[in-house]
């Protein structure tokens, strides 16, 4: 089997199942001939290979996806097991335990780039501790989150590895898009629920001007030309005509799937068939226009794409092949679609699942007011006792004012910040040296100085004797 040919294959479930990593190549494939009647094309340019950008899975751990998948690429051995290899031995593990026989080199690559991955991980659940300033966490067994890895092996790659990241890559990607419903409902009911809200603040003859308003916007925006059924004769057609330029009566499958597959690698993807409701789309859909709403069109785009992709896809590998695109362009469905009804013309929603969310919503927003409640108490608490701080404080700057006071006008000196006095009698010992002049001992004094008690005896003397 060609090179080309494996690496095509082995896309086909480890790159392309995981959304779109098939186009990521490590050899650019030679353009796909093209069979279309040059006389009949506007225009003789020549449809060139080009190398596309792999568009991001959204997985977070895509990086380390791409590069095990490129390493893998790179072993001879392993390029030959896929000869005989099918999507479903790829699913079931089978092919997993052929990378025992890998070369060292390779084995050495992804041993790398597994304990890269593990760091990687590590750091992430520490930072997500840190924010809580948590401590005494066994990083070990938190680990065990990722499903993508053996975290009980976090040194080398090991067979268990491959088969874990098939295995979690294929759940992950098969969930996308029932994710992406779940948040666009929950994203409409949230719209009704503000609407409702709002109603309820304005008066009688206000509610009914908005009431009128938004009939008007909804009935303007179900105004629109018919939607072809996405994929569909007269869908395609339309997309030959207007994107391709070319004769519609000249409309031919075969050529249709080689214009449209962009990267040339033989399969339409995702991205290749979304890219063919755009006609569609504007068609329902405007963003200078206020009663469209960007967000429910891309809505209606992954509601194309999985329409078709169904109807199509018959290996549900999420790649649609030349053959398989040939196959659905002989069915009944093709020719005779039942008309399309966009997503205006559905009911998105229960009124009993809006009064379900609103319950919740109405839960989440009484938890919030008792938090934020809480917190206002804990403010109060706080202002009350710097209030009673600021109030002990006040009362004793006063209490030592009025003790300045006395002092003063009892012919005092004031005292020093540290209790002394500024002034000291002559022969009287600082208060702050009587542990060096204990009491009962008696110091020399100097010639002509008079003790204190000896001074006061004789004043009072020649009081007397006056």
């Amino acid at each position: 089997m060609h090179r080309s040919q494996l690496k095509i294959k082995w896309r086909t479930f480890l790159l392309q199942s995981c959304v779109l990593l098939l186009t990521y190549l490590v050899i650019t494939l030679e353009a796909v001939p093209i069979d279309v009647d040059k006389t009949k094309v506007q225009g003789e340019e020549q449809i060139e290979s080009a190398k596309v950008d792999n568009p991001d899975t959204g997985l977070y751990y895509d990086a380390y996806l791409r590069q095990v998948i490129d390493v893998l690429e790179t072993d001879k051995h392993f390029r030959e097991k896929l000869q005989t290899a099918d999507i479903e031995e790829i699913k079931s593990g089978k092919l997993s335990k052929e990378l025992d026989l890998v070369s060292h080199h390779v084995r050495t690559k992804l041993d790398e780039l597994k304990r890269q991955e593990v760091a990687r991980l590590r750091m992430l659940i520490k930072a997500k501790i840190d924010s809580f300033q948590d401590s005494g966490i066994d990083h070990q067994s938190l680990l065990k989150q990722f499903e993508h890895l053996n975290h009980q092996n976090p040194h080398t790659f090991e067979a268990k590895d491959l088969d874990m990241l098939i295995k979690t890559a294929t759940s992950d990607l098969e969930n996308y898009d029932k994710a992406h419903h779940d948040e666009f409902k929950r994203y409409e009911m949230m719209k009704e629920h503000e609407r409702r809200e709002y109603l309820k603040t304005l008066d009688e003859e206000k509610r009914h001007q908005e009431e009128s308003k938004y009939e008007e916007m909804k009935k303007k925006h179900g105004d629109h030309p018919k939607v072809n059924h996405p994929g569909s004769k007269d869908q395609l057609k339309e997309v030959w005509e207007e994107a391709d330029g070319l004769d519609p009566n000249d409309f031919d499958p075969k050529t249709f799937f080689k214009l449209h597959d962009v990267n040339n690698d033989g399969f339409l993807d995702e991205q290749e068939l979304e890219a063919l409701f755009t006609k569609e789309l504007e068609k329902v859909y405007d963003p200078k226009n206020e009663e469209d709403d960007m967000v429910e069109m891309e809505e209606e785009r992954l509601r194309m794409r999985e329409h078709v992709m169904n109807e199509v896809d018959i290996n549900r590998d999420r790649l649609v092949t030349l053959d398989e695109f040939l196959r659905a362009t002989e069915k009944k469905e093709f020719l005779e679609p039942d008309s399309w009804e966009t997503l205006d013309q559905q009911q998105l929603f229960t009124e009993e699942e809006l009064k379900e969310f609103e319950s919740h919503i109405f839960q989440q927003e009484d938890e919030l007011q008792k938090k934020a409640k809480e917190l206002q108490r804990q403010k109060e608490e706080l202002e009350r006792q710097q209030d009673q701080l600021q109030a002990q404080k006040q009362e004793l700057q006063q209490a030592v004012q009025q003790m300045e006071l006395k002092k003063l006008q009892q012919g005092l000196p004031p005292a020093r910040p540290d209790g002394e006095l500024k002034f000291q009698p002559p022969g009287a010992q600082p208060v702050g040296n009587t542990q060096n002049n204990p009491e009962g001992s008696r110091q020399p004094l100097p010639p002509g100085t008079i003790p204190v008690q000896e001074a006061a005896v004789r004043s009072d003397h020649v009081q007397t004797h006056t």
